[in-house]
């Protein structure tokens, strides 16, 4: 349970990455009170938030308070930070922390980092905090996730998170009851490893229940693919070294829902397109915003190739999306797999 702290001062935030979620984020934190810095990649970018304190290019329609420093100079917003959050494609992850590690210095007060990232590194397979971790090994690093859109986030509407982190000290709850307030809930988790799993799969199965819009198959078929990720997202997640419960929480279950529901949702929409005809290729080339669950596709499979993990689902997801196979052959494919019986045990078996 959150214990808010009235008596607690407020903390310095620098988010870095002003696209929709690290501005929703920074809109979040300054209506908490907190000082909060927003960190764009581009000079010009934070020039154009700066001057109409609106994101135009990614959150377009909500105003930034004055009270929201926009900057690109990351130096200048780690210096006197207390907490950094970071919300970048799960791929240039590895470079943002390379540049922070050539900006922190002995003198630095920042005692946690935090990821908004939902996906694996390509190539070495590992977690966002393990990314972080490995390039920033002196930092408290860990996520937070959970069902949440950026533009609800930013209205104020009702949310809740989880937030897990490699060393769960004092200053973690602190951090806790800093961000949460009356229109977004912060819990803490003590599985790491299953929270970040959890968001990183959802992504996967957003496309497949995706697939499943674009070719008209109706609200049974998706309730059927929805239940059977579920069960794949806890077999894998636990093969993996997490703990099932998390996966029936906010970063699995929860998150899940709202990315296969969402009109909102990249990966959905991605999904729909490809299973109304579209090409792959085509869908990705120009966007300006990143399909996370596309490239997290390629790190998972490769991991569960590696580990030799059983994932018929994001098996078939990454056929459709790197061998193009076609979408209403994948879901044969999945029908036509080995009856069995269902059990609440069967989703710890392969």
């Amino acid at each position: 349970m959150v214990s808010f702290m009235p008596e607690q001062r407020p903390l310095n935030f620098a988010v870095i990455g002003a696209g929709a979620w690290g501005t929703a984020m920074a809109l979040h934190l300054a209506r908490r009170g907190q000082h909060t810095t927003l960190v764009a990649r581009r000079p010009e970018h934070a020039a154009l938030i700066r001057s109409s304190r609106e994101n135009h290019d990614y959150l377009p329609g909500q105003m930034l308070p004055a009270a929201v420093v926009v900057t690109s100079d990351l130096s200048s917003a780690l210096v006197e930070a207390d907490v950094a959050l970071i919300a970048c494609p799960s791929q240039t992850l590895r470079t943002w922390c390379e540049q922070m590690r050539g900006v922190l210095h002995d003198t630095s007060r920042l005692q946690l980092f935090l990821s908004l990232v939902k996906g694996l590194e390509i190539g070495t397979h590992l977690r966002p905090s393990e990314v972080m971790t490995q390039v920033l090994p002196s930092l408290n690093c860990g996520t937070l996730t959970g069902p949440t859109n950026a533009a609800e986030v930013a209205r104020g509407l009702p949310a809740a998170m989880v937030m897990a982190a490699v060393r769960m000290d004092e200053f973690v709850p602190k951090v806790q009851a800093a961000m949460s307030g009356s229109t977004l809930r912060i819990y803490i988790s003590d599985d790491l490893a299953g929270a970040e799993y959890g968001a990183s799969l959802k992504n996967i199965y957003a496309i497949a229940a995706g697939f499943c819009d674009g070719l008209k198959l109706g609200d049974n078929s998706k309730a059927s693919l929805l239940t059977r990720s579920l069960a794949e997202m806890v077999r894998v997640g636990q093969t993996l070294g997490a703990d099932k419960d998390t996966f029936y929480g906010l970063s699995g279950f929860g998150d899940l829902v709202a990315t296969c529901h969402g009109e909102w949702s990249r990966n959905r929409e991605f999904g729909e397109k490809i299973g109304a005809g579209g090409s792959v290729e085509e869908l990705l080339e120009g966007r300006k915003t990143v399909v996370e669950g596309h490239r997290t596709t390629e790190a998972l499979y490769g991991l569960c190739q590696e580990r030799g993990i059983t994932a018929p689902i994001l098996a078939e997801v990454y056929a459709i999306l790197y061998q193009h196979k076609k979408p209403a052959e994948a879901l044969h494919a999945l029908m036509t797999r080995e009856l069995k019986r269902e059990s609440p045990a069967s989703v710890l078996k392969k």
